[in-house]
């Protein structure tokens, strides 16, 4: 089956019209490119549902950001899925098929190839860099349309030819997608899918992708972390705090942690630090150099480097690391305060990691499901219609706590 598939377009619409005709053969006129929106631009956007194709030229509904250029298009007739060449169109109500709106549009397809998956989605994590890649201000910019989401937890649907590891009806999760998580049904290669034990629930693997593989690509692929060592989780109730924090104490680091919020310090102590302190009081930096004494912290994972980075150098034991897992901006900062104890500044690509080591931190993982302690915390739970309210929150709402989630079924 295909899917219904939230696709934010963020430079000039698709230069096909919406029944998968090329523009200039009848019916639409492909709008004119247009620049890439602002921040500010992309946070305060509707989005609409259109038409699209996707995998072979098959069109299906999607969601897309809305332009002052881009109408919005009805969706497709039973009649106008047989013209297509699709078996048949599914999952619409007749009420909303009539006033042209609607939620999901399933057409039957196969456009997967021999190496990949279809995965019916459950659940879908939400990213801060969705947010980033939609409003067009992330250093990786994907072919467009593009559908966000990489974190699906759900049910197999069909594998290709060439996958053994996975059949229809295995429970999983993913570290990212090929077709865009934010859908009804995703693709996805088979090396970017595991199994996902019965203990937890899809909304608990929905949490999994990249909160956890960037925790651990973080500790111990950036930070080169060590039993014994000390680790501050600058910003740890949000989805990679927790993970950085659960993984850190099953691994033997001390773990300290920041949150903004009563609840938050709360989550934070509950899933692995042995301190907390709230990063709201004007003070606590001071509180963190009192706690940890002369010595220092050895590594410091900051989530909001743009506001921090000055007072984790400060932090930092000789030889420390400071470990930048988010950013939303530029800061001033002066190299000398690095020299002095030869301490390191070092970015997080996730997605920077190979094959390998994408499998190495899912063998930590699954030994920490195993063993109990990997518990992902969901946060905010949205259905797909309101990911746009999702985006906005993600980014504007503080004293963020736990996963946030798009619930499909």
């Amino acid at each position: 089956m295909g899917a219904a598939i939230l696709s934010t377009t963020v430079a000039g619409e698709d230069q096909t019209s919406p029944l998968g005709r090329p523009a200039g053969s009848g019916g639409s006129t492909a709008p004119p490119a247009r620049p890439l929106p602002s921040a500010e631009e992309a946070s305060v956007l509707p989005a609409r549902w259109s038409l699209r194709k996707v995998g072979k030229g098959r069109p299906i509904c999607c969601f897309a950001l809305e332009r002052p250029w881009l109408r919005r298009f009805p969706l497709p007739t039973l009649e106008e899925g047989h013209h297509w060449g699709d078996d048949r169109v599914a999952g619409l109500k007749d009420q909303e098929r009539q006033k042209g709106g609607g939620i999901f549009c399933s057409i039957r397809t196969r456009w997967w190839a021999s190496e990949e998956v279809l995965i019916k989605v459950h659940a879908c994590g939400v990213n801060p860099v969705e947010t980033y890649i939609r409003s067009g201000t992330y250093s990786r910019k994907p072919t467009l349309p593009y559908t966000p989401g990489t974190d699906v937890a759900g049910v197999i649907e069909s594998v290709g030819d060439g996958v053994s590891a996975f059949k229809k009806g295995d429970r999983v999760f993913c570290s990212s997608t090929v077709s865009g998580g934010y859908a009804e049904f995703a693709v996805a290669a088979d090396h970017t899918v595991y199994a996902l034990p019965e203990k937890l629930d899809f909304r608990q693997g929905a949490a999994l992708g990249i909160p956890y593989f960037t925790a651990c690509r973080a500790l111990f692929h950036s930070a080169r972390a060590r039993a014994g060592e000390s680790v501050l989780v600058h910003g740890a109730s949000g989805g990679v705090g927790l993970a950085t924090c659960q993984i850190a104490r099953a691994h033997g680091l001390k773990v300290l942690g920041t949150a903004g919020s009563e609840e938050g310090k709360k989550l934070v102590l509950q899933n692995g630090a042995h301190e907390v302190f709230d990063h709201k009081e004007a003070n606590y930096i001071d509180k963190i150099k009192q706690s940890v004494g002369d010595k220092g912290v050895d590594v410091v994972v900051e989530m909001l480097a743009n506001v921090n980075l000055n007072n984790d150098l400060k932090l930092l034991s000789r030889g420390g690391r400071v470990i930048v897992v988010g950013c939303r901006g530029s800061i001033e900062m002066n190299p000398r305060d690095t020299m002095g104890k030869e301490t390191s500044i070092i970015g997080v690509s996730l997605f920077s990691s190979t094959k390998e080591e994408f499998q190495q931190f899912a063998g930590i993982l699954q030994a920490g499901m195993e063993k109990g302690w990997v518990k992902p915390v969901i946060g905010s739970e949205y259905p797909l219609e309101k990911a746009v309210q999702a985006h906005e929150d993600i980014i504007h709402r503080s004293g963020k706590t736990g996963k946030m989630i798009l619930l499909l079924r």
